[in-house]
């Protein structure tokens, strides 16, 4: 869901009580409280994991290679992390800013590999 409000600002999620709004690429929200509107503003360098889910389409070797390629991992880690993601569910795979782990999200979706960024 997107909104335009006062021509800058884009309302990209709509909550019952909760907004978040991008000005000037930054990431702000807003939570209403007793009819008071406060302004949060989110940290750009706030820590930020990016997390690869299970799926059954995916091979043990195509995930490893992946993390290998787009996390910079070694073998070791990067067959540790399928485990934990095949046994788990889901493993966090690598840690940084939301900048740094984007690309890193896009090229394992590209891949054909469930991830996120949390």
């Amino acid at each position: 869901m997107q909104l335009i409000l006062a021509n800058k600002f884009r309302v990209y999620c709509l909550y019952s009580n909760f907004v978040i709004v991008k000005i000037n690429q930054k990431v702000m929200s807003w939570q209403f409280e007793e009819e008071e509107i406060v302004l949060i503003e989110e940290k750009e360098d706030e820590a930020k994991g990016l997390v690869v889910f299970n799926d059954d389409v995916n091979s043990f070797d195509h995930v490893i290679d992946i993390l290998i390629k787009v996390c910079k991992h070694e073998r070791i880690q990067a067959e540790q992390c399928t485990y934990i993601i095949h046994f788990n569910g889901k493993c966090e795979v690598k840690k940084g800013t939301y900048k740094a782990l984007k690309p890193m999200k896009e090229a394992i979706l590209d891949e054909g590999i469930n991830a996120s960024i949390v």
